[in-house]
């Protein structure tokens, strides 16, 4: 399509293609609009990656006439032949069973732009532009803007427990320009945990979500949200049992563990922008919830039963697997990280082995970001220096040099060889050891 060919009130301009234009006149009728994210952005101020269009007074036949392709089966939702923007027809919603899934959708030429907008979450998702870029906002999202509130558009938000998480995630995205959920917003959320409509939500959706929002800008902002509505202890009730658990003042001046594991997640987000490692950060501890009320404020053992609970996580969720290695990675071995000073040679190499640093570096790299993270998320930590992840990096780098061909150059085979490799890699380390601390 020629660059001046765009969405204009339902009409095409075209230049020097008299089919199109053609095609142009028998749309005449339709009303086309930019809504959703594209003009809230624009407000803000920020960049616009999508668009997304309202199509009003036009049905699914009118649309697969001009070339418009048809996607998913639940809503009249199309794809435009040239531009593959999503053009979706004004409709309705009304709920007809619990959870998400239950909704029946109304979409005819007779719904207004106005019932199309009232469907929606936010006052702030809830505007449009017409093909002369005025601004149709009837449910004051504008306003919101300016009050940095996320408010949603009419009670029919209680009817999508989805929302509550879209919510969580708006505010994690928008934390940085001061946006706040709005105080009737928050208490109709927690009406919507007590009534049990959180409980409806599939494993895989929550999980969709959850990865979103470790990529916001803020990630802390949406479990913060989360266990503020009450929902974090029904979606995430690892994470949420970590709350009011103490640890040792000395180390951990923040004391409360669900406080420290939000910190770790806080440091996980400016030091990588890998999903993965900030999951890894944020569930590195789950086990402390589980110390044994004797030894508290104590927590021997947490690195074992912690892997217990990140499997059970995980499991529920169905995780990929780069998300669950690198967790149970970081859940296990984050102490011998924060203690390589203190560990001898021949750990040290264990330890890269049972990480599989040697064939994987990549994730031994992110592993120490994990570590790191830890070792900053903690009150008056947050600018202290880390260096174990340089020195772990060191030990690694000084164990993978050592060439094994050598070794079978002179005859070495099989059993002999993996010995004679281990036993050049420990003294290896050892050399390099001595450069950061005393061998104990």
């Amino acid at each position: 399509m020629d660059r001046e060919a765009r969405p204009d009130g339902g009409l095409f301009r075209f230049r020097h293609d008299h089919h199109r234009l053609s095609i142009s006149a028998t749309i005449r009728t339709m009303n086309t609009y930019l809504v959703g994210g594209a003009v809230r952005d624009e407000l803000l101020g920020l960049p616009v990656r999508e668009r997304d269009w309202v199509v009003v007074g036009a049905t699914v036949e009118a649309m697969k006439s001009q070339g418009y392709r048809q996607v998913g089966a639940d809503f009249p939702v199309f794809l435009h032949p040239e531009t593959h923007e999503e053009y979706a027809l004004a409709r309705t919603e009304r709920k007809s069973a619990p959870g998400y899934h239950g909704f029946m959708v109304h979409a005819d030429p007779g719904v207004t732009l106005e019932e199309d907008l009232l469907r929606r979450d936010l006052t702030i998702n809830a505007m449009a532009r017409d093909s002369d870029q005025r601004l149709i906002d009837p449910y004051g999202g504008a306003r919101d803007l300016k009050k940095r509130l996320l408010r949603h558009v009419s009670p029919a938000f209680s009817e999508d427990p989805v929302r509550i998480l879209r919510v969580a995630r708006f505010a994690a995205r928008f934390a940085p320009l001061g946006f706040t959920v709005a105080p009737e917003t928050m208490a109709l959320m927690r009406v919507m945990v007590a009534s049990g409509e959180v409980d409806a939500l599939v494993a895989e959706r929550v999980w969709n979500e959850l990865t979103r929002a470790l990529m916001e800008a803020q990630p802390v902002r949406f479990f913060e949200t989360l266990r503020e509505c009450g929902a974090l202890a029904r979606l995430l009730p690892e994470i949420d049992r970590l709350f009011g658990v103490p640890q040792r003042a000395d180390h951990h001046p923040e004391i409360d563990c669900g406080i420290h594991s939000l910190m770790v997640l806080e440091q996980a987000t400016k030091l990588s922008t890998s999903a993965e490692v900030r999951f890894a950060a944020l569930t590195h501890d789950l086990g402390k919830a589980d110390t044994p009320a004797d030894i508290l404020p104590n927590h021997h053992g947490h690195e074992r039963r912690s892997i217990r609970r990140l499997r059970e996580l995980c499991d529920r969720f169905k995780a990929p697997r780069a998300f669950r290695e690198l967790a149970e990675l970081g859940a296990r071995f984050h102490s011998h990280c924060h203690r390589l000073g203190e560990l001898r040679p021949a750990t040290i190499l264990d330890t890269l082995e049972k990480l599989d640093a040697f064939r994987r570096p990549e994730r031994f790299a992110q592993f120490l970001l994990v570590c790191e993270a830890d070792s900053r998320g903690r009150k008056g930590f947050e600018d202290r220096p880390y260096p174990q992840a340089q020195w772990f990096h060191q030990a690694h780098a000084a164990a993978a040099a050592v060439d094994p061909r050598p070794m079978v150059a002179i005859g070495l085979q099989g059993k002999a060889v993996a010995q004679a490799l281990r036993r050049e890699r420990l003294s290896a380390i050892r050399v390099i050891r001595r450069e950061w601390a005393p061998t104990p």
